[in-house]
């Protein structure tokens, strides 16, 4: 039997700056919770800071790599949620040493300080995948579990919401290549979920209406092709574009090229990674670990696009659909 306990007063939310981090704090800020944005560079999560009334929100410096500023982000917190994680490796900053030492580091300090704590991971998360970011995603999970066996730990799809890196990518990449490419033939199966849906689960966690101990996995309500996707996207921003299938090891040799470019458009690790499916599981449904399990209606991807893809059309919201480009 769960038990629900009272709602804490402050969260430290750690990469509260970042994508998904933004629409937990500001969920969680609905909710009336003071919340303490953790990052490396508080100066540039100022942004967090309307979501909430005044002195509600404060950014506060902490990096993962170093346990003192993590234990000083911790401190006096009721609950701990942890939205930390990177898609390519950059300087110091590694999958290991985020998503999987980082992780630990976390998890040890709301340990330390008797805090609650979820835990934002990603479908896909495999101790034996080729993948580095999955692997590291899986220690990150372990690493969790081990120091805080009653941790949630929230495995979102492939994320979708006005500052994603998916469809803002190929939609920008869209204004200016005479195609797109499809890779490993555009069949991989994906299930975007909206990132509203991820920090509302993250809240209701918070919340203590979410079961501790267990891994729930988040995809929206349909489960599209890589090709569907490029659909989608080509329709809401109205351009035409053909869609060249692109062999796995010419991707995987574009992956290394452009991943040493600025901007790391695409590295050979996010080529391997799109080889599998990044589905919610037939057990995590059988089990009501979903976000339908947990009582949210996800959004579809056709309802959430326009609503910040406009800006890649011609003549972005005065752009009459249906002209094409």
């Amino acid at each position: 039997m769960t038990t629900i306990k009272a709602s804490p007063k402050l969260v430290t939310v750690f990469g509260g700056s970042g994508f998904v981090g933004r629409h937990i704090v500001r969920a969680l800020a609905k909710r009336g919770y003071q919340v303490r944005v953790a990052c490396r560079r508080p100066e540039l999560a100022n942004h967090t800071q309307p979501m909430g009334t005044i002195g509600q929100i404060q950014p506060i410096q902490a990096n993962l790599r170093y346990r003192w500023s993590v234990d000083r982000a911790v401190e006096g917190a009721d609950y701990v949620v942890n939205a930390v994680g990177i898609l390519f490796e950059s300087g110091r900053q590694s999958f290991n040493t985020v998503q999987d030492f980082g992780a630990r580091s976390v998890a040890e300090a709301a340990r330390a300080a008797g805090a609650p704590l979820t835990h934002i991971s990603a479908i896909g998360a495999n101790d034996g995948s080729e993948s580095i970011y999955a692997r590291s995603k899986a220690r990150g999970e372990q690493a969790v579990l081990e120091t805080s066996p009653d941790a949630v730990i929230l495995r979102p799809s492939i994320v979708f919401g006005p500052e994603d890196s998916f469809f803002n990518r190929f939609a920008d990449m869209a204004r200016y290549s005479p195609m797109l490419p499809l890779l490993g033939g555009g069949k991989t199966r994906l299930q975007p979920v909206y990132v509203g849906d991820v920090a509302e689960a993250a809240a209701m966690s918070v919340d203590g209406r979410v079961a501790g101990g267990r891994v729930y996995e988040l995809g929206g309500p349909e489960v599209l092709t890589f090709r569907e996707c490029m659909e989608h996207m080509l329709d809401v921003v109205d351009r035409r574009r053909p869609l060249v299938s692109v062999p796995w090891p010419i991707a995987k040799l574009q992956g290394a090229i452009l991943g040493m470019l600025p901007g790391h458009l695409l590295t050979s690790d996010q080529v391997t990674l799109l080889k599998s499916d990044n589905v919610v599981s037939e057990e995590a449904i059988r089990d009501g670990r979903t976000l339908s399990g947990l009582g949210i209606t996800p959004e579809t991807v056709d309802a959430i696009l326009p609503s910040y893809l406009w800006r890649y059309r011609v003549a972005g919201q005065y752009t009459r659909v249906g002209r094409h480009a």
